[in-house]
């Protein structure tokens, strides 16, 4: 018992040091639900750990544009993905294995733009390719495989960043030869479920932590062929503030706290319920309770 009190005496040491005083620190996103939500989530947990004034920056746009914010200084910390580092940013080969990937990926940052990446939250957001639930059922269709049988093909809606990426579009049709009907419709991350919904598209490359998963009639496709790569979430530190250890133990304290149902019961909260990602935020944290 001695041993844990010296030690939460020493973190809350370590809180308040790396402070210095109220020193701005700013927070960015990237532009859909997820990402605003776990924008929002470092945000929060900064101003209730450390007597400092915190920027918001959500929703700025795509990954390059955060990941050069970051870069450049306009922010301090952002959300993102081992497998978008790895293949969007480093351009480095796909991998399988998620422990190889995360040490690979925290390396290349450190050596590259001594940019910290924090150990994960705890869960996984790949790419889901999700087709209606009557045509999975009515066709058979429960893998990437069998959908690259379906003769007739498909009207394929995506986000921006899903035509161009190494681990989008492109790689994907080398491993699972999808016929296309027509050129991908492509749309805001926050309307492919709609359009999917609508019969504006047949299917279309969402995230697997999508709320809406859980509660409309869709099927997400088996990758059985392993083409995507993990896409475990973190925190990312730019210099500044990874050298602030206040900062990096205060977002450390929120690494394996979010589970792949947690996430998409926090982003059904604000795509299903319509709620405000801050209050989503502040009743997580509030669930946490106040060592957390």
């Amino acid at each position: 018992m001695a041993r844990k009190a010296a030690l939460a005496g020493l973190t809350s040491l370590l809180l308040l040091a790396g402070c210095g005083g109220r020193k701005t620190i700013v927070v960015g996103s990237k532009n859909f639900t997820e990402q605003v939500l776990l924008g929002e989530l470092a945000a929060q947990q900064l101003e209730r750990r450390l007597p400092t004034q915190v920027v918001r920056k959500l929703d700025l746009g795509g990954t390059m544009l955060a990941h050069q914010a970051l870069l450049a200084g306009g922010i301090d910390v952002y959300p993102e993905y081992t497998g978008t580092a790895l293949t969007a940013i480093l351009k480095l080969p796909i991998s399988s294995d998620p422990q190889a990937v995360y040490k690979q990926v925290a390396a290349e940052y450190q050596s590259r733009w001594k940019a910290l990446w924090l150990p994960p939250l705890g869960f996984n957001d790949t790419f889901a390719m999700v087709i209606s639930g009557e045509v999975a059922r009515k066709e058979g269709i429960k893998t990437l495989s069998q959908a690259a049988q379906r003769k007739e093909g498909w009207q394929l809606g995506v986000g921006y960043e899903f035509l161009q990426r190494p681990d989008g579009l492109p790689g994907l049709q080398k491993t699972y030869p999808l016929t296309l009907k027509a050129a991908p419709r492509t749309m805001d991350l926050g309307l492919l479920h709609k359009a999917l919904q609508q019969g504006q598209v047949e299917m279309v490359a969402a995230n697997s932590t999508d709320g809406l998963l859980a509660v409309l009639d869709l099927t997400v496709l088996e990758d059985d062929k392993r083409f995507f790569p993990p896409y475990e979430a973190a925190f990312v530190l730019g210099e500044r503030l990874w050298k602030n250890d206040g900062a990096r133990l205060a977002l450390e304290e929120l690494s394996g706290k979010l589970d792949t149902v947690t996430m998409r019961k926090l982003n059904f909260e604000v795509d299903g319920k319509h709620r405000r990602p801050a209050e989503v935020v502040t009743e997580f944290l509030a669930g946490l309770g106040p060592k957390q």
